[in-house]
Parts: C-alpha cells; sequence; structure tokens
C-alpha cells in the first residue's frame, strides 16, 4: 500500500485506532534516522544542511504515522554518543531541538499528539531540560498518538540507570534479590509506560541498534531502508510498514504451519 505524502497539518487524515489493528499496521514504530550527513555530503552541503532536511523528514514522518494510526513513534534524535561530534555540529543540533519545540510544539498539541523525552537528563543544560519539561507538560493530557523522542538517550546508561534503582531498593530493604522479576527492571526503564516497539526502522542501508532500545527491542521486527533519512517520505514509510504486515511474529512460539 502506498499513499502520496500530506502536505497539510499533523491532525489531518489520522484513522481510529482500532481498524489500524486490523490492517496489520504495528502499534509502535521506532526509528533511528540516519544519514543526515550522507545526504548532504552527496550533494555537496555541509552536514548541517543535511540535519535541517531530516527534520523536515520528521515532520513528514509524524504526519504519516497518524494518517496510518500508530499510536506510537519514538525517533532516536540524539544519543548519549553524540557529544563526541564537533562541537559546531552539536550545537546546531541543539539549535534545531530549540527550533523544533518553538515551532511544532503548538501544531503537536493541536493534533492531539502527546511528547514523551526519555534519556537521561542530569547534566544538561537547563535551557534544554526547560524546553523537554515544556513539550512533556504542555501534552501530558493529549490522548492521540505519543511521540516519544530519545535525547540524551543511550540504551545502555538507561539500563544501567534502572540497575543503580533496584540495587538501592535491594539495599534498602526493599526487594529481595532472589524474587527480582523482568517486570521489574522494566518499571524502572524511561519507557515503563509505553509498549515495546513492534517495529524498528533504520535509514541509510546500516544494519544496526547503536544502542538504541535495547531492551525493549527483544521480539521487534526490524526494516533496514537503504533511503538516507531527508529522502524518507510516505512511500519509503509504507514500504517499511508492509514488510512488517508480512512477517509472522511468533514470540519464541511455534509458527501457525508447525514451523
Amino acid at each position: 500500500m502506498t499513499t502520496s505524502p500530506d502536505t497539510g497539518s499533523l491532525k489531518s487524515g489520522q484513522i481510529p485506532r482500532e481498524a489500524a489493528r486490523h490492517n496489520g499496521v504495528p502499534r509502535h514504530v521506532a526509528i533511528i534516522m540516519d544519514g543526515n550527513g550522507r545526504w548532504a555530503n552527496a550533494r555537496g552541503l555541509p552536514r548541517t544542511e543535511g540535519h535541517r532536511q531530516g527534520l523536515d523528514a520528521l515532520r513528514g514522518a509524524i504526519r504519516h504515522a497518524g494518517q496510518r494510526g500508530i499510536d506510537f513513534v519514538t525517533v532516536y534524535s540524539f544519543s548519549s554518543e553524540n557529544w563526541s561530534r564537533p562541537p559546531t555540529e552539536v550545537s546546531f543540533l541543539m539549535g534545531l531541538l530549540r527550533r523544533f519545540v518553538q515551532r511544532d510544539l503548538s501544531e503537536l498539541h493541536q493534533a492531539n499528539i502527546r511528547v514523551r523525552v526519555i534519556g537521561a537528563r542530569t547534566g544538561l543544560e537547563p535551557g534544554i531540560c526547560g524546553l523537554l519539561e515544556e513539550a512533556e507538560a504542555l501534552t501530558r493530557a493529549n490522548t492521540g498518538m505519543t511521540l516519544v523522542v530519545a535525547f540524551n538517550y543511550g540504551g545502555r546508561d538507561e539500563i544501567l540507570r534502572a540497575a543503580r534503582q533496584l540495587a538501592a531498593a535491594v539495599a534498602a530493604g526493599q526487594l529481595d534479590p532472589a524474587g527480582l522479576t523482568e517486570q521489574d527492571i522494566a518499571s524502572r526503564l524511561d519507557t515503563s509506560d509505553i509498549p515495546d516497539p513492534d517495529l524498528i526502522i533504520r535509514t541509510s542501508g546500516e544494519q544496526r541498534l547503536s544502542n538504541f532500545l535495547l531492551w525493549q527491542a527483544a521480539y521487534a521486527e526490524f526494516v533496514f531502508s537503504p533511503v538516507l533519512w531527508p529522502d524518507f517520505d510516505a512511500a519509503a514509510f509504507d514500504a517499511a510498514l508492509d514488510a512488517f504486515a508480512a512477517r509472522e511474529r511468533r514470540f519464541g512460539a511455534v509458527s501457525a504451519g508447525g514451523g
């Protein structure tokens, strides 16, 4: 199934969530938005232009996810390892974050989209923390699609922070280590109120998780798209959704055909 990209607002074309489930659409799609730098280099442009175009692609992806009835979209916007990039590039990315919140937050709110931010906030400058808190506070009561922004996020760091919480609870006598369960860990992750992703898409042809949702990806389906992120449009999104719909998810059980 291929649809034309929507150039209207974020709230146009959304379909009922119940219908989406019957159409084989994943409830939660997570996206590693890769290839901005290569897109720019191929055109003789600075890497910053690739990031700028990548932001436009993100807006289109959010609109299209709403049209397809997806409940949760998680985007890997800035990893905990990205701080090692050149200072000028990091500064530009922080500026893009500010512009995204200032320009798009109102529209996301009007579209009934809830914004959640995952990742470590310790050590972030107050201005950045304020932006993240503003986005979450304004949209907290919204009941439509949830946009999860992974910012200053690393899967190993998330698990480490959860392990420290568990260790403190055990030391305080609040938990018996012999009785610890997977749910005890999951409830202390940044995504404790978010279902695990059904589908993880990585663009640009790379085939690795890059420290993204390591715990939550246990039973996710993967689609590695050759499309560079700034060129990721509705057709590329639909191709990934079609690939997901064609797969049989068994979660470790025997398939319907007995294989």
